[in-house]
């Protein structure tokens, strides 16, 4: 089976130059697998925010949506794992694009190789101001009342909070708290699983232990980063 796995594309409903060509060079890649790939993965951050109204999506989201739509259309099989920043999901990627979505985790063993996927915000350490941010806004109430509110003035709020979000991220990658975090995870979890996959902490990397490996796909912001497995055999691409 051939596998790709990506995160972190962070792709903006409102986009500057930069953002445009990050949007592009991300779509020409998802065009380059479609006759490959059986099993895309988009381990979370895939959207800076989402959210689905009843009547309503985010237009600026539709050449991905599209490109997706195509992927499944011609049989590849994608697997959505929600970040820190897009977990607010309705009907329309499951319903509409046929695109199985999880909220924590994707556990599946493939080609023999037990394959833990997540996308990794739950396991960083000594971050308790996110780990408290991160069960408020996910609670239900709290989506209520974001999805009662006009489109136009619940994506500005939203903005505003993933501003926030990314702000607190870089500090974060001064600290190295996210990547102590996610690697004791990764090495405990070991114990149940042959492979771990995260994101998240925009570092892409390969790490073999003896009692399996350890992965991030990294970023599509400063690496433009994916991981493949083919044959069981996990490696890791810079898509240029």
């Amino acid at each position: 089976m051939n596998v790709y796995i990506a995160s972190d594309f962070h792709l903006k409903f409102v986009e500057n130059i930069e953002d445009t060509k990050r949007r592009k060079k991300i779509i020409d890649f998802l065009d380059s697998i479609k006759d490959d790939a059986d099993l895309l993965i988009l381990n979370g951050d895939i959207f800076d925010l989402w959210f689905v109204w009843k009547k309503f999506i985010i237009k600026g989201y539709f050449p991905l949506l599209y490109k997706l739509n195509q992927l499944r259309e011609n049989g590849v099989r994608i697997v959505f794992i929600a970040g820190n920043h897009d977990f607010w999901f309705k009907d329309f990627l499951t319903g509409t694009l046929g695109i199985e979505v999880y909220k924590d985790n994707f556990c599946e063993t493939i080609d023999g190789v037990k394959t833990f996927v997540s996308h990794g915000d739950r396991y960083t350490s000594n971050d308790l101001r996110y780990q408290i941010f991160r069960k408020i806004i996910r609670n239900k109430f709290i989506m209520w009342i974001f999805g009662n509110l006009h489109p136009d003035l619940a994506l500005n709020i939203g903005r505003n909070m993933s501003r926030s979000s990314r702000g607190q991220q870089v500090q974060d990658d001064a600290l190295n708290k996210r990547e102590q975090g996610l690697i004791k995870f990764a090495k405990e979890k070991l114990n149940e699983a042959d492979v771990v996959i995260l994101g998240h902490s925009h570092l892409p990397k390969i790490e073999r232990y003896e009692n399996g490996i350890y992965a991030n796909a990294g970023d599509w912001i400063n690496n433009s980063s994916y991981l493949t497995m083919k044959n069981g055999e996990i490696e890791l691409h810079n898509y240029k």
